[in-house]
């Protein structure tokens, strides 16, 4: 029997894929997706997997959850497509009224676009044409899309930026807190005012973006005494406030919006991900006084706020406020970080650093030896692995690329729960185990 007869479905298409895709394109593990049910995934060879990826804190409604699926399945008797700009529909207008309604804004608007990369593009538009300034502060491991403008704001060369040259002028990082690896709040608020001393005068910057959470960056937590200075910042200096909820928006964090836990008021939000539980929507919503300022016709897509994923917003919404899935997020939360801490506890796992999180954005680091902070990024590799070969898919981040990010959906059921934890702790002592032979 030759090799190809051998060969497994999934390994057939990640053959298929190498020849026919783009090598631009990363996909973080060797799993050719079949179906997929809240928690659970199978791949092309019928091998079952716990998903605490899902799609990049996509789903956290969960794989398929039948009401979206219902209510998109409801839009496509009617019709897919007609362009917002050229014949607009009901569903786009009731989404805006919603969200407006869900934002921490007395009187905001939204407008709807396809990817998070184009609702950064498109705040950051807004922030300028608004001011009438160019210049944009966004922060060291921020994450903001990879389109030329976005990749700039992003504070991480690998693998976004590199090779790509120059990157767009007018944008500047400063650090962004975290305290135990040396960055206080004061540092990077003194950063700040620094650039506004020696880069960019405060009276040219449009706009200083922020993630309450950061997302690729580490899940590091804006604490919110940052956030309340970036908005008196930003009052002195008549810039907008942009904060990035792509990730940590509609649930994920305990509230629908992360920035909500600080009571700080952005000027405007960008959203997607998770708005509407697997289909491709985005949006920016903000105070009126700033969205509305750019002209008709000076914002928009062709598939901007498509009607399918219109209805699949309403529909995730829905789920969110239906089964109190905030209030789940605090919880599934506080369970991990418990079983995290425990296990950092063991003498058996290897070396776990600063376990964190808020809501169900819960991470842990890999380090060098216990009770440090060294970031240790091959065996955050190893671990992903290793995870991987006991049925748990899960994601490494952060630009020292040792966290672990968990991004359980909010819908998983406690026994789904507890058995990804214990892949995660079974894990951890196979490659301290593995570690162990080697340093013998």
């Amino acid at each position: 029997m030759s090799e190809d007869e051998h060969m497994s479905k999934n390994q057939e298409l990640l053959q298929r894929r190498q020849a026919a895709v783009a090598r631009g394109v990363y996909t973080m593990t060797p799993v050719i997706a079949a179906k997929a049910k809240n928690a659970e995934l199978w791949d092309a060879d019928g091998r079952r997997y716990l998903d605490f990826a899902v799609g990049i804190a996509v789903c956290n409604t969960g794989h398929c959850h039948p009401k979206i699926m219902a209510a998109a399945k409801a839009q496509c008797d009617l019709f897919t497509h007609t362009a917002f700009q050229v014949s607009a529909y009901e569903p786009y207008i009731t989404l805006a009224e919603r969200l407006n309604e869900l934002a921490p804004m007395d009187d905001a608007k939204s407008i709807f676009f396809s990817t998070g990369a184009e609702a950064v593009e498109n705040a950051v538009k807004v922030a300028r044409i608004a001011t009438g300034r160019q210049g944009v502060i966004a922060f060291k491991g921020a994450f903001h899309g990879r389109t030329a403008l976005t990749s700039a704001l992003t504070g991480k060369i690998v693998p976004y930026k590199a090779g790509g040259g120059v990157p767009v002028p007018g944008i500047f990082h400063a650090p962004f807190p975290v305290p135990h690896h040396g960055i206080s709040v004061a540092d990077s608020l003194a950063a700040v005012e620094t650039l506004f001393k020696v880069d960019i005068e405060a009276k040219d910057v449009a706009a200083i973006i922020v993630e309450p959470v950061q997302g690729e960056g580490g899940f590091y937590r804006a604490p919110p005494e940052f956030l309340h200075a970036i908005r008196e910042l930003c009052d002195a200096h008549g810039i907008v406030m942009i904060c990035d909820e792509i990730q940590t928006g509609f649930g994920r964090t305990g509230k629908i919006f992360a920035v909500e836990h600080s009571g700080v008021v952005p000027d405007l939000i960008t959203v997607a991900k998770a708005m509407a539980g697997g289909f491709p929507i985005s949006g920016v919503v903000g105070k009126t006084s700033v969205i509305d300022v750019p002209g008709p016709g000076g914002m928009g897509g062709t598939y901007g706020g498509n009607p399918v994923a219109c209805a699949a917003a309403h529909a995730a919404i829905s789920v969110i406020e239906e089964e109190n899935l905030c209030r789940r997020s605090t919880e599934i939360g506080a369970r991990m970080v418990e079983r995290l801490r425990a296990m950092r506890e063991r003498d058996d796992t290897a070396p776990v650093g600063d376990v964190r999180g808020l809501g169900a954005m819960v991470a842990f680091e890999l380090v060098r030896e216990k009770g440090a902070h060294e970031p240790a990024p091959e065996m955050a590799a190893a671990f992903t692995a290793k995870a991987l070969e006991h049925g748990l898919i899960i994601l490494a981040c952060g630009y020292w690329g040792n966290t672990i990010r968990l991004l359980a959906p909010l819908t998983i059921p406690d026994h789904h729960l507890e058995e990804g934890l214990d892949i995660i702790e079974r894990s951890l002592v196979d490659i301290a185990a593995v570690q162990q032979r080697k340093a013998s």
